[in-house]
Formats: structure tokens, sequence, C-alpha cells
């Protein structure tokens, strides 16, 4: 089965007591059983949910996966993966990842004995340098939030192999249908599924999605056993969301590589990251790994001052500035002092997230008047 027709059909079956097309939103905490232990399959809603059962078998499709297991958010995914792991263990990280993610790990599992690496994955060799006898995973952002590097997924998990280790695949900023990491060789995929996968900006929801059944095991205690579990009219609206994100997703790209050579050629603009750009860096393995570049692009000023990139982040008219990302409507934020704020001022600068740096979630509206409006605002 192709993509889009996956992304219409894939674990979707009408419904079986009245045949609704649409998976119906289960709006319930609980369900009858004919007797003790005997039900038909679904006992308490923390623990299973029709809705999010037929959410979490096409998520796991689309994914090229086995399992789907979905969260309340995105961070809520990460912090279950993140309990896979104990006091001690070590994990190695991109230096350049979502500023949530940073915080989760050193803030919050950092209390907890567990240890954190966070090295640039664009060359591996410093990811072989930072394998201890403690390391168990490898996470991974790519294209990386915010400066959209590319890291080679199918060669971390050459070497993941070779030293026995679990690789996890952020997928939010490509979404499954630009990358399956898993087809790659990685362990693990986790998604904020309210960017692309909702592509509305009307939800909050996490998911992860794996192939192998003991690992599926134990995130599914953990969504379990913590709670932290979407609820039935959420899930519902993801897969509203999903049935479209072939098509929002392509146009998005196809924006997005106009808008990125629009800034490349203003002279107020002193670098633009987009990895469909061919001198970019990871081109290349972005060419091999993706079906396309993805619809996230960040710049800076020649003007590197925060009062610069204010100006133009409070003068665009269609592109609103606020976080979050994946929606059909284009965005504008300030990854300093918003989506990255919690990640200390130096580790910012030995990436590249300056005062002046501007990133672009770009929606599906027509270019031409996406790139007026950041003319307008640019100067």
């Amino acid at each position: 089965m192709k993509f889009a027709t996956k992304v219409i059909h894939a674990g979707i079956e009408p419904d079986a007591t009245s045949g609704a097309i649409m998976t119906p939103i289960f709006q319930t905490s609980t369900y009858v059983q004919d007797a003790p232990g005997v039900h038909k399959g679904f006992e308490y809603a923390r623990t299973h949910n029709p809705t999010r059962h037929t959410l979490q078998n096409q998520l796991a499709a689309l994914e090229n996966g086995k399992y789907g297991i979905c969260f309340a958010s995105g961070l809520a995914a990460t912090d279950a993966i993140a309990k896979l792991f104990n006091s001690g263990d070590h994990i190695i990280s991109c230096n350049d990842l979502y500023g949530g993610t940073y915080r989760i790990f050193t803030k919050v599992f950092g209390k907890f004995g567990m240890d954190f690496s966070f090295v640039d994955m664009t060359n591996i060799v410093n990811i072989e340098n930072a394998i201890t006898a403690k390391t168990k995973l490898i996470w991974i952002e790519t294209p990386t939030n915010p400066m959209l590097s590319i890291v080679d997924i199918e060669a971390v998990c050459a070497l993941a192999k070779k030293h026995n280790l679990l690789v996890c695949v952020d997928n939010t900023f490509a979404s499954p249908y630009l990358q399956t990491p898993l087809d790659l060789g990685a362990d693990i995929v986790v998604h904020s599924a309210t960017k692309y996968l909702g592509g509305h900006s009307d939800v909050i929801h996490g998911a992860v999605i794996v192939k192998d059944k003991t690992l599926a095991e134990q995130l599914y205690f953990l969504q379990n056993a913590c709670g932290a579990v979407p609820g039935p009219q959420d899930c519902f609206l993801i897969l509203r969301g999903i049935k479209t994100l072939h098509i929002r997703v392509q146009r998005a790209c196809e924006n997005a590589a106009k808008i990125a050579a629009f800034l490349q050629s203003h002279p107020k603009i002193a670098s633009v990251n987009y990895p469909g750009i061919p001198t970019h860096k990871g081109y290349d393995i972005a060419k091999r790994q993706m079906r396309d570049f993805g619809a996230m692009i960040s710049f800076s000023l020649k003007d590197d001052s925060i009062e610069a990139a204010n100006k133009i982040l409070s003068s665009t008219a269609l592109f609103s500035l606020a976080e979050s990302l994946g929606g059909v409507e284009s965005l504008i934020g300030h990854p300093a002092t918003m989506t990255h704020a919690s990640i200390p001022l130096a580790e910012r600068l030995k990436t590249g997230v300056v005062d002046s740096l501007i990133r672009l979630s770009v929606g599906i509206e027509d270019v031409e008047d996406l790139i007026e409006d950041l003319k307008n605002a640019i100067g």
C-alpha cells in the first residue's frame, strides 16, 4: 500500500456497529463487562480506548512499524522513552534539538541520576567518542531544531548496532511522509503529533512507534502505569489530520523551497538553514534519506541583534508569531526566547542559535503572498 492510500485506509475500518466511515469518538471512561474479566477487549479508558486503538494502528502503519503508543503530548512520549532506562544510564543526544527535550533530559531525568551527552551528530566520530560502558541510547533529531542540520540515520544505526545500543529518532520535523527512520535501522520513532500529523494547530498529542514487541510492551506498560494518555477527542483530531498529511506536507515543502531561495538572495540575510539548498552540509544525506526537504527554515540576519529580529517578528501579517509548527498556517518564531529559551546561552551559541536567528514553519498558503509578507517585514 502506497503512502497516500495508507493515510486514508491503513489501520482503519468502518465502525462495526454503525458503519461510520470516520472512527467514532468513544467518549467514555469505562466499559460494561458481561462477567468479571469477560469483555469486548476494553476495561478502562486509561488502558484502552477504541479511538486511540485505531490511531495507534494507523501510526504504526505510516512509520512501517508494528506498534503505536499514543501519549498526551510529544514530551509525554519523550518522558516514557526516557523511563525505559535507569539511574546511571547514559544517553547521547544531538546538541541542536528542541529545547523541551533538552529540559526534560537535564532538569528532570538528570535529577534521577541519568547522564546525557549532547554532541554534533553531523560528524559520526563525535557520537563514537561519546559512547561509554553505560551508554544505552542514541537520540537523534533530523532535521534538527532549529538549525536544520541533517543526521545520517543509517550510519548512526550501524554504529549503534556495533555497540548494542538503541536508537530513537524524533521524526517530528519530517513526518512519516518524508522520512521513515525504522526502515533505516532505528528502534524507536517519536513524534510531537501536535505538529504535522495533526496539522491544524488544534490538538496536543504525542506518539511512539516501534517494531520490537518487548519494547512495545514496556511502552504500553508505561502508558498505562503513568497515565499520560490522550483523550479520544484528541485522537480523533489526529486521525482527521493524517488524512491530508501527504497533500499538506508536499505543498508546504514546495513553498519552503521557494522561500529559502528568496531569503538566500536577500541582502539583509546572513545565512539560511534549509536542507534543500544544494550547498547545505547535509544536502546529499537529506536527499538520500528523505522524500523531500521539509517545510522548516531558519535564518540569521547580518544585523545580529535581538532588536533587528524583533522588528521582523513583529512586522509580518501572514506569518503568525507563535510557538509550534507543522500547521496549515505559516508561523514565525524566535528560538532564543521561545522554543529554545530553556537551553543555556553558551550551549545555544555553540550550535548557532544567535539572537537574530528566526525560525519559519512554512504553511500551505499561496507562496507569492508569503514571500511578499517576508519582503515587507525584512525591509
